[in-house]
């Protein structure tokens, strides 16, 4: 079954799943499929992380996806990788003082193709 982006109005939402969708393609990777189809679905199903959350859920070093959008509520005391839709400017604020980085979803997919190591945050 193929995903078709019919309902967005976002021009960069819509790059943003094409790209993924082309990823999965070309490395025959379900990861970032997945992700496409989650980006693709109601904005109602898209994720909502706080850092706090983040803090507790995910170990030093890790790289961690987010289907939707990384907001600044709570303290981050790890370094690590996030990738999101977006991040309010505040969380980026917070994220630069922890030593944690933040790249958009499309330059990972482009890292990663296959998507290994990487782990989805809801």
């Amino acid at each position: 079954m193929s995903i078709k982006v019919e309902r967005k109005t976002s021009v960069y939402l819509i790059d943003v799943i094409n790209n993924l969708l082309e990823r999965s393609r070309e490395s025959q990777s379900i990861f970032w499929r997945d992700i496409a189809s989650r980006l693709n679905s109601s904005r109602n199903h898209y994720a909502d992380v706080n850092l706090g959350k983040l803090d507790r859920v995910v170990s030093e070093g890790d790289t961690v996806v987010i289907p939707g959008t990384l907001l600044s509520s709570g303290i981050l005391h790890k370094k690590v990788r996030i990738a999101a839709v977006k991040a309010s400017d505040k969380a980026k604020l917070k994220l630069a003082e922890s030593g944690s980085e933040f790249i958009e979803l499309k330059d990972l997919a482009d890292e990663n193709p296959k998507g290994t190591n990487l782990k989805i945050i809801k």
